[in-house]
């Protein structure tokens, strides 16, 4: 009775969990993941290891990773990996999607962004998109000839959706649109953008007057604004966008009209989701680039990893981070099954990347003053993980939605 059992089965390749793993970034772990998904994590790490690192800290002088890299990418077939097939993606589940995020932050590059790009913007295409949209954009999105942004913050709305100014408005068939948008992330090189509009400045609230628009690089009245100066993410293009009595044909609308708001609460648990799962795969990499410095940074005539302070902080930083890992491998199993609601999103995000601040901060400090220099990758990975409470909405938002569901308020 006991080898009938799939899992309990002596053919069954044995996965270790990430907590008896080797080290905390092996291929070949976690239940949740097939040989299939190992055999692409290898192919996907090479990638990153070749066509990435080797160029990123030009990219961060640049403020933008190039053009090549996105076409690179789409050949590999790294984009667009849970896009189906028939609609001109990889036609990959979500598992596979998710080994991307990790081997992004297992390298410690966060300049390209793919993962906005793949997981977040071509899916609103994909699940609201006509066959002509799809038909027009997910391919090249998939070969990364055509680079996605989402549209949504504003400089006076952010985490509240619902305070939207930028506005459509009707001018024959076509519409009007006006406003300006903050903080986007792929924003320079973007060739299209989602962009989070009011159509209906009467409706009953605000949530009944948003809609999604597909907008055009080179369009008449599209300006894109200067790259932000960040203090992290460095080589990530993030800017400004300006609309200026931009003319949209009626085809520029995605999905239905005034359904913005319910398209965008489907899609966020998607995106906390992903943000949740590189802040641990962050927290993964900066413990192993830790642990390996202690063992070699000598003090007292020994390795700082003798010292008992080190060691319990490292065994306390490991725990924290497998119970993270253990809870977003479930999160990742519930959404592979569509089950993923939307208050638990809203908890791996926010508690994983608390946590992954917690650990940077840690792991600063056990390097000591050579934590606080650029040329060491402790302090690249401090200084990215500082946005990860803050966009996705930020964790004191996530707070109010668990609450919403734990006390019955709206």
């Amino acid at each position: 009775a006991l080898h009938s059992h799939p899992r309990l089965s002596p053919a069954a390749p044995f996965r270790p969990e990430t907590s008896s793993a080797k080290t905390l970034m092996d291929v070949g772990t976690r239940r949740i993941f097939s040989e299939d998904h190992d055999l692409f994590r290898e192919s996907a790490r090479r990638f990153f290891q070749e066509e990435v690192v080797p160029h990123h800290s030009e990219w961060e002088k640049a403020g933008q990773v190039s053009r090549e890299l996105w076409e690179k990418a789409g050949e590999q077939g790294l984009l667009g990996v849970m896009t189906p097939e028939e609609q001109g993606g990889i036609g990959g589940d979500l598992l596979s999607a998710a080994v991307v995020w990790e081997e992004q932050m297992y390298c410690n590059c966060t300049g390209p962004g793919f993962v906005l790009h793949s997981d977040i913007v071509m899916p609103y295409i994909s699940n609201y998109g006509n066959a002509e949209q799809v038909e027009r954009f997910i391919p090249p999105m998939a070969a990364g000839k055509c680079i996605s942004s989402i549209a949504m913050t504003e400089p006076g709305a952010g985490s509240d959706l619902q305070g939207v100014r930028t506005h459509a408005k009707r001018d024959g068939s076509d519409w009007i649109l006006n406003g300006n948008k903050v903080f986007i992330s792929n924003g320079r090189m973007c060739d299209l953008v989602v962009v989070v509009t009011v159509t209906d400045r009467e409706a009953k609230t605000a949530a009944h007057g948003i809609s999604l628009f597909l907008v055009e690089d080179g369009m008449k009245g599209f300006q894109k604004g200067r790259k932000l100066d960040k203090i992290g993410l460095k080589a990530q293009d993030t800017a400004e966008l300006f609309f200026e009595d931009v003319r949209l044909p009626a085809s520029a609308l995605l999905g239905e009209l005034n359904k913005g708001f319910y398209y965008l609460m489907n899609e966020l648990p998607q995106e906390r989701l992903l943000i949740a799962d590189m802040a641990i795969a962050s927290c993964e990499f900066m413990f192993e680039e830790t642990r390996n410095y202690v063992m070699q940074r000598k003090a007292f005539e020994k390795t700082i990893a003798h010292l008992q302070t080190v060691q319990h902080k490292l065994a306390e930083m490991k725990t924290e981070i497998c119970v993270g890992r253990a809870f977003l491998d479930s999160c990742l199993q519930l959404h592979g099954e569509k089950r993923l609601d939307s208050s638990t999103a809203s908890m791996a995000k926010c508690w994983a990347s608390d946590l992954q601040n917690k650990v940077a901060t840690q792991c600063v400090q056990m390097h000591g003053g050579w934590g606080y220099m650029m040329e060491y990758p402790i302090a690249k990975a401090f200084v990215d993980s500082r946005v990860q409470p803050i966009y996705g909405g930020t964790n004191e938002i996530m707070k109010e939605l668990i609450a919403r569901t734990i006390v019955g308020t709206k």
